[in-house]
């Protein structure tokens, strides 16, 4: 692990998994809201198993670079936490010249890898999503769930929005279970001190701001491999309605190597569903069919 300083002194965390051997290219990880870069040892695990190095940050507000309160930003945070990934690639890049370099997000990381995609993808290789969504479509669900819980006198933010994403599988038996059919992936987040917040207002209204520029990708290399991965069954994208939207948007914005994966049944961490290994050997085929 290392650290690094980002543009207005918060010190950034990073997790380091090396390879035995020489590596043969860099896969670098965002990680959702109200999370930790070390929930996705098991994956830079494997993957340092097939020669790549992996670094993944924790993010402001996050794991071990909370500052100021679970997820709290600050001020201008969510453009902040896009060029504190953006950092950590060319720190990445200095660390093993000439290697390629994978960058993946997933949920909330997956929304600032969007935004990162609008300034920085020459930096990287490829691009991988996870539980990702059209955020300007999820800007109104999260709004409308605020409404709701402030009709119905709870407190809105965060935690309503929650609510409702966990409405669909009710009855429930926590209220974490849109995360993942599997019980223990789910009792470990619950258990976890560091998961299961929101991003404050400022961040949430930063991301939200951002939204609109997402919706309208231009300049990103028609070349730059792309590859989405979803459970059908997340929440945040209505039954693939707005995944599906966002492939779409890329699509016509000329990118012409994307690849979408929707898998039956699942919830929104692909990554730590009951069909899990499945979903890492489809991203590790697509990882080296990438990296060569």
């Amino acid at each position: 692990m290392f650290t690094f300083t980002s543009q207005d002194g918060v010190e950034i965390h990073v997790h380091v998994w090396q390879p035995a051997g020489p590596a043969r290219g860099v896969v670098q990880i965002a990680h959702g809201m109200g999370e930790h870069a070390g929930r996705y040892a098991p994956l830079a695990e494997h993957l340092t198993g097939r020669g790549y190095a992996v670094y993944a940050g924790d993010h402001r507000g996050h794991g071990l670079s909370m500052h100021a309160g679970p997820g709290v930003l600050g001020d201008d945070g969510w453009n902040l936490l896009v060029a504190d990934i953006a950092a950590l690639t060319r720190i990445a890049r200095e660390r093993h010249p000439g290697l390629p370099v994978i960058l993946l997000g997933h949920s909330m990381g997956s929304f600032a890898v969007q935004q990162y995609l609008l300034d920085h993808a020459a930096l990287v290789d490829g691009v991988a999503l996870s539980g990702t969504t059209a955020v300007d479509r999820l800007v109104v669900a999260l709004v409308e769930a605020a409404e709701q819980a402030a009709r119905q006198g709870g407190t809105g933010g965060g935690g309503g929005v929650f609510d409702a994403f966990n409405a669909a599988f009710a009855p429930a038996r926590t209220d974490a279970d849109w995360l993942s059919r599997d019980e223990e992936q789910v009792d470990r987040y619950l258990a976890d001190p560091l998961c299961g917040f929101a991003a404050d207002d400022r961040g949430m209204a930063d991301m939200g701001a951002a939204a609109g520029r997402l919706a309208a990708p231009e300049g990103i290399p028609a070349g730059l491999p792309l590859y989405v991965m979803v459970g059908d069954r997340d929440p945040l994208n209505a039954r693939l309605a707005l995944s599906d939207l966002l492939v779409s948007r890329y699509r016509e914005a000329g990118l012409t190597d994307v690849t979408y994966r929707a898998y039956e049944g699942a919830r929104h961490e692909v990554l730590n569903e009951t069909n899990r290994d499945e979903v890492v050997a489809d991203l590790t085929a697509w990882i080296e069919r990438i990296t060569g």
